[in-house]
């Protein structure tokens, strides 16, 4: 168990983030920095839990967390950067703005965090923890942007390790697939989840338990582990599951495609019925300007015919 500690916890609102709250929370004297873009669900989680609203996708974002963790704590024991978001789609479009806030929240914003984390212990010891993703160790059909940010991400955590100063200690999570809003903020259209798939819970603890005992990484799917080794023995197994997690991404495209068939239908109804409605609108509109105007002619005749008897 977590005990005594000054935390700053990203991505803190839900799923893994949210669960690692849950256990921290627990922790004899810890004092909790949660932060989230949306706070309503923990903004009274617990008295020893403070709920921060903030972007972390943005520079000003990551700086406004240390000055609020530096005003709450004065010193940062625990920075576990968790917060990250996928996409799950077929990448074959040109959308600059889309790929930069994948790589600003997934990958940019945790080396910014490493830098300041840095400055802020100025020698003392500290922990740094990452949630890196098995993701960003094997790459996975519909997951291009998703599995090169963290593909960047533990790429600048094994680069770091070998110059990190000796107070810090660098902790990184490789979670397999959970079951979490992960997968509703991927796509908004429903698809197959990549297997295995963990519980959040079994995975935060794994994560705590690993940063408690200062391990350099994490891996809560004893599967993944031993996939990696038969994968690597006999590429083959690795062929055939890329095969048949491939087939997920296709059977999602036809669904996608359907979905968008229907979108287009009802857009074209709604617009149909809106044209109708307007007819209607305008229909009314003339017919209740010509009874106005046959009133404005009796009430015009009528003055006129009272004005004359004057």
């Amino acid at each position: 168990m977590i005990d005594n500690k000054t935390i700053v916890l990203t991505g803190a609102s839900s799923g893994i983030g949210f669960e690692a709250l849950k256990l921290l929370a627990r922790g004899r004297g810890n004092r909790i920095l949660a932060v989230a873009r949306h706070v309503d669900n923990i903004q009274y989680f617990a008295s020893n839990v403070t709920a921060f609203s903030c972007d972390i996708s943005t520079q000003e974002g990551v700086d406004r967390v240390f000055e609020k963790a530096e005003e709450l704590f004065g010193k940062i024991d625990l920075f576990y950067a968790n917060a990250g978001f996928p996409y799950y789609e077929e990448f074959n479009y040109t959308d600059w703005d889309r790929v930069d806030a994948m790589f600003r929240t997934n990958t940019i914003s945790p080396i910014y965090t490493y830098a300041k984390y840095i400055r802020h212990l100025n020698g003392r010891p500290g922990i740094l923890a990452y949630t890196v993703s098995a993701i960003g160790e094997m790459a996975m059909p519909g997951y291009a942007l998703y599995s090169s940010s963290k593909f960047a991400l533990n790429g600048f955590q094994q680069a770091i390790r070998l110059e990190a100063p000796a107070n810090l200690q660098i902790t990184c999570l490789f979670p397999v697939a959970t079951d979490t809003n992960f997968f509703k903020v991927a796509n908004a259209v429903e698809f197959e989840k990549p297997f295995p798939v963990q519980k959040p819970s079994h995975v935060a603890k794994k994560m705590l338990e690993g940063i408690e005992q200062g391990r350099a990484s994490v891996y809560p799917s004893g599967l993944f582990g031993f996939a990696k080794v038969l994968m690597g023995v006999a590429p083959p197994v690795r062929t055939f599951y890329w095969k048949l997690e491939t087939a997920k991404l296709e059977r999602f495209k036809k669904k996608l495609s359907v979905y968008h068939e229907r979108l287009h239908e009802d857009v074209a109804v709604a617009v149909e019925k809106g044209k109708e409605v307007g007819e209607k609108l305008k229909e009314k509109e003339q017919s209740a300007r010509k009874e106005l105007d046959e009133k404005a002619g009796k009430l015009k005749e009528e003055i006129k015919e009272k004005l004359h008897g004057l």
